[in-house]
C-alpha cells in the first residue's frame, strides 16, 4: 500500500498462487487437445468434406469448453496449445517419406481453421449472466 493508503496498480501486485486443481485440469485439456488434433488429423482426410468439418466442430467444441469449464481464456489457449503441437508433429515427414497429411485443399483448411478457430476461442470474451431470477435478461 502507497503513503495514500491505496494500493498500487494492478501491474505491480503479485500474481495470485495457482491452484493445484487448476494445473490439473489445464494439463488435462493441453492432453486432450493433442488427442482431438490427432483424431480430427485422420478425420479430415478420410470423408471430406464432412470430416473436415467435424474436426473442426470438435476442435471449437472443445477450445470453448475448456474456456467455459475452467473460467478463463487459458482453458482455450491449454487445449489449443496441445492441439497445435499434435498437428505440426503429425505434418512432418517420417524416414519412410511417409506422412499423415497430403498436400490438399482439406489439409490446409484443417491446419488454418485449426489454428483461427484457436484464435477465435481464446479471445471470446465469457459472458456474465446474473443469477438472480429477477435480473435475468429478457425478462
Amino acid at each position: 500500500m502507497s503513503m495514500s493508503g491505496q494500493r498500487g496498480s494492478a501491474l505491480a501486485q503479485p500474481l495470485p498462487r495457482t491452484s493445484a486443481g487448476r494445473i490439473v485440469a489445464h494439463l488435462g485439456l493441453f492432453l486432450l487437445g493433442a488427442v482431438v488434433g490427432a483424431a480430427g488429423t485422420l478425420v479430415q482426410a478420410a470423408w471430406f468434406p464432412g470430416g473436415l468439418l467435424l474436426a473442426l466442430a470438435g476442435a471449437a467444441g472443445l477450445f470453448l469448453g475448456g474456456s467455459r469449464a475452467t473460467g478463463s481464456r487459458a482453458g482455450a489457449v491449454a487445449p489449443a496449445a496441445g492441439w497445435m503441437i499434435a498437428v505440426v508433429l503429425l505434418t512432418s515427414t517420417r524416414p519412410e517419406g511417409d506422412f499423415f497429411f497430403g498436400a490438399g485443399f482439406g489439409s490446409y483448411l484443417f491446419l488454418l481453421g485449426g489454428m483461427a478457430v484457436a484464435v477465435m476461442c481464446a479471445t471470446l470474451r465469457l459472458g456474465r449472466q446474473p443469477h438472480d431470477s429477477a435480473v435475468r435478461l429478457g425478462k
